[in-house]
């Protein structure tokens, strides 16, 4: 990106404040879960850091399969998609390891993601992996895509900030999908 694109990309988003915190607070006490807190975290998440593409996986440690509960893109990237997660490097850094994972180039997305094809043909070109972890365990990532160059590390701080506010919905859907297994 050059010097004035990313002055002018800078006026797209704002800092993080106590406004948007108590707003998503504010979301955790809605009923109509987990939709209020996901689409709360959505529009943090854009005003705050920027993203064309947004999604939030929930994680099933067994079967080390993400699968998506949320996303802004239903025609392209639909509720219900999984992903085999098994033995890659990113599974390693999120999933494992609770760190955040950011490309910032196409070339990062083609290294890391099978689906890089559909990201890169929008005009996506860099990527942030926030791990959702509750008690020491991931439970889920947030997902958020953008053009070339975007995403920086303070980017992944104030991710992992409004990603926190994703773990009782993640834990919660995690305890669901256990006890469906043991019912059948």
């Amino acid at each position: 990106m050059q010097n004035n694109e990313i002055a002018l990309a800078a006026l797209a988003t704002r800092v993080l404040g106590i406004p948007d915190l108590e707003r998503l607070s504010d979301a955790l006490r809605l009923s109509n879960q987990p939709t209020e807190i996901f689409r709360a975290v959505h529009a943090a998440a854009e005003q705050t850091i920027g993203l064309r593409l947004f999604t939030i996986m929930s994680y099933d440690a067994q079967r080390l399969e993400v699968e998506r509960v949320y996303t802004n893109m239903p025609d392209v990237y639909p509720t219900g998609g999984r992903k085999q997660k098994q033995g890659t490097a990113w599974a390693g850094q999120v999933l494992l390891n609770l760190k955040p994972f950011r490309a910032e180039t196409q070339q990062g997305i083609r290294d890391a993601f099978d689906d890089h094809a559909v990201m890169t043909g929008m005009g996506l070109g860099s990527i942030l992996n926030i791990p959702i972890a509750y008690d020491g365990v991931c439970v889920g990532t947030m997902n958020m895509t953008h053009r070339e160059g975007w995403y920086t590390a303070r980017d992944e701080q104030i991710g992992m900030l409004i990603g926190s506010f994703l773990a009782a919905a993640l834990v919660k859907r995690s305890a669901m999908r256990i006890a469906d297994s043991i019912g059948r």
